[in-house]
């Protein structure tokens, strides 16, 4: 454990949230803590709204700033390391272990990759994530030019991305692709977490069988679109949940159990390969990163 400086959580009242009690507000908005925690911090002056201690039972109006100052705290251990695959003007690629956090969330702040990066990219933005207990490649921009060429890439299907899992079982196929919808359900602790979902948006992914053995399959993903956990949403659609993954569950639904959530580790998937066009020089650009002996 290690503590944290602490942090400011600032949000602008939306319309949809004006009219709700400030207490109703942040114990819908987060779940993580109950009504009776979310009272306590307000009457210890925590919460501020527009800058004064806000009060439980204050009615929110459109356009005002909450902020919840958050204490100093202790972050969970992880690996705080990462390797620099692609260095340039431009961009950064890094290969992040698994079980370091990309950003933070879940009471992690400083233990994520983006806080490790910044303290010699101070100018670097990531331009997508991978789940905490994903390992290989993470891409950063370093200039405005580039996030924008970036982020376009990935919204019209422009950027290749290959990844390598454990899949339990055996597919009938060697090769074939995957189009369930993924959108948010309701979950008991969370609120809503993102998984197969007739009324979700369109997800593909294609998926190449490399090597069965006894129980499990290692297999190659192409994921033609980003949706939230969908390499593991999308083998637990197709009955093949990854192996040791405590939330997905065979179908594409997810484990409600209180302990199973999207950031806990234990399955093996890692991001192997990215291919795009870089966006100062206009050339093809292939980022690959090994992955661990047991993707091998």
């Amino acid at each position: 454990m290690a503590l944290n400086q602490g942090f400011e959580y600032k949000t602008k009242v939306s319309f949809r949230d004006a009219g709700s009690t400030v207490l109703r507000y942040l114990s819908s908005r987060y779940r993580h803590s109950s009504a009776d925690e979310w009272r306590e911090r307000l009457e210890s002056g925590l919460i501020l709204l527009d800058e004064a201690p806000a009060a439980a039972e204050a009615v929110l109006q459109t356009g005002q700033l909450l902020v919840w100052c958050r204490p100093p705290w202790d972050e969970p251990e992880v690996p705080m390391c990462y390797g620099v695959l692609h260095e340039d003007r431009e961009l950064l690629a890094v290969a992040k272990p698994a079980g370091l956090p990309t950003l933070p969330a879940g009471g992690f702040f400083t233990h994520t990759l983006l806080a490790l990066v910044r303290r010699s990219y101070p100018e670097a933005a990531p331009v997508h994530r991978l789940g905490r207990g994903t390992s290989g490649i993470v891409l950063f921009a370093r200039t405005a030019k580039a996030r924008r060429a970036l982020h376009g890439d990935l919204r019209q299907g422009a950027m290749t991305k290959l990844y390598r899992a454990l899949a339990s079982g055996h597919p009938v196929q060697d090769d074939f692709s995957i189009d369930v919808p993924i959108g948010p359900l309701p979950h008991a602790r969370l609120g809503m977490v993102h998984a197969a979902c007739t009324a979700g948006r369109r997800a593909s992914s294609r998926v190449t069988v490399l090597q069965r053995m006894d129980r499990s399959s290692l297999v190659r993903v192409d994921i033609q679109t980003g949706r939230p956990h969908q390499i593991r949403i999308h083998l637990a659609a197709a009955g093949h949940p990854l192996v040791g993954d405590p939330l997905y569950t065979a179908g594409g639904g997810f484990n409600q159990s209180e302990a199973a959530l999207p950031g806990e580790i234990g399955y093996l998937l890692h991001a192997e390969k990215i291919c795009f066009i870089h966006p100062a020089t206009g050339l093809p650009l292939e980022i690959t990163c090994s992955p661990p002996p047991e993707l091998r």
